[in-house]
């Protein structure tokens, strides 16, 4: 089949039409975009009344860029929610059949963020000022720079499902609704998900495969895509040009990470949960974008920072009263250094360039000519050789 000739050729690394000659060049506006979520909705916990507003300014903003939005309601927990779901249609894919003629490939990339955050305005004791920048406003503002940006990209041959989930701190309801909504054939096209949560607040950036991945002959297949959005960063040199690395989760400890009662080694993957589990538990391959700290001895010990000035819950952030614009930003940014839109952006880029790395079941249309035509030139020149 011809996913196994994408190997033979070098794929586009980059779009040819991005003018910008820095990679990630986007701007403030997906940090901008998160400052203000987090800023006008900081209680925005699920199934609250702020939740639905930030819901809506989602909603407008999708549309400002131009996109038709589906509201998609859903209930959970005796409270309800809603996702906000745009489609971009791809150039699709083409595989040779066993007769040798061309049939249409249709794959799908799931790029999900959830908007809500982990407290209601009650909740909030005297003296904090909690907004929930990092969890996950810092997610919405990368997914809202996917969205904007992703017109620029012609030649993604996968169909894109954008996805704003609702209430992913109540066991990640909205993922759970937008999943169980798909019929067996939107769920069988899905190549892969990638999920961005809390990438502000800690001292790395880390992107981690799921606990599928541990099934005895599926890393490979569970983790290339994985591996893909690492040959981005380094392909493009984010870290020269724009001061971002990208980590693995290296740490080696050997436990039972997923449960099953057998020894795992905890690498390229992580115990932090998110909206991508639910894709996980259904056996897709993900991509989990967060922020954190994972180089310690043990799984009790990680924490997402050892910055000094952040240890009032001992290193934690997402999900407590320290994960506040107010305080992070003092601390994290400078007038010549914006963490969290650097975080922002080459997050967004390393998604948006991971797909023009092609699908496992297909090439597009232009990778088959190509193909065909690196064949024929083979091909031309091994006759040239044979009758010198």
């Amino acid at each position: 089949m011809l996913a196994m000739v994408l190997f033979l050729f070098p794929l586009a690394a980059c779009s040819e039409e991005k003018t910008s000659t820095t990679p990630a060049d986007y701007g403030s506006y997906g940090a901008d975009f998160a400052r203000e979520l987090a800023s006008s909705y900081p209680y925005r916990k699920a199934f609250s009344a702020q939740e639905a507003s930030a819901g809506s300014m989602i909603e407008a903003e999708l549309t400002e860029l131009g996109y038709e939005v589906e509201k998609q309601a859903f209930s959970a927990e005796g409270g309800s929610s809603n996702n906000y779901i745009v489609r971009v249609e791809g150039k699709g894919f083409v595989d040779e059949a066993e007769d040798g003629s061309l049939e249409d490939v249709r794959q799908t990339v799931v790029i999900g963020a959830h908007y809500d955050s982990s407290y209601s305005a009650e909740e909030i004791p005297e003296g904090y000022t909690y907004d929930g920048i990092s969890d996950n406003a810092s997610g919405v503002g990368c997914l809202m720079t996917v969205a904007k940006e992703i017109s620029g990209y012609t030649d993604i041959g996968f169909d894109v499902i954008i996805v704003f989930f609702g209430a992913g701190n109540a066991d990640f309801a909205g993922a759970r609704a937008f999943y169980s909504s798909l019929s067996e054939e939107e769920r069988a096209s899905i190549e892969v998900m990638y999920n961005i949560d809390s990438i502000y607040a800690g001292d790395k950036v880390y992107a981690s495969s799921g606990m599928n991945s541990l099934v005895p002959g599926r890393k490979y297949q569970m983790r290339r895509k994985l591996y893909q959005a690492y040959d981005v960063v380094y392909d493009s040199e984010l870290y020269s040009a724009n001061g971002f690395t990208l980590y693995y989760n290296e740490s080696n400890i050997v436990t039972d990470v997923n449960g099953d009662e057998v020894a795992d080694v905890y690498r390229e993957i992580s115990v932090n949960r998110s909206d991508y589990s639910v894709f996980d538990d259904a056996g897709i391959a993900v991509v989990y974008f967060d922020s954190a700290d994972y180089f310690f001895p043990s799984l009790e010990e990680m924490k997402e920072t050892k910055n000094l000035n952040l240890q009032e819950f001992g290193g934690h952030i997402r999900g407590t009263l320290i994960d506040s614009s107010a305080i992070l930003d003092p601390i994290l940014c400078t007038e010549e250094k914006d963490i969290l839109e650097i975080r922002v952006n080459n997050i967004a880029f390393t998604i948006l360039e991971s797909m023009l790395k092609g699908s496992d079941y297909g090439m597009t249309r232009e990778q088959y000519d190509q193909m065909l035509r690196d064949r024929a030139a083979e091909e031309s020149s091994e006759e040239t050789n044979v009758e010198g």
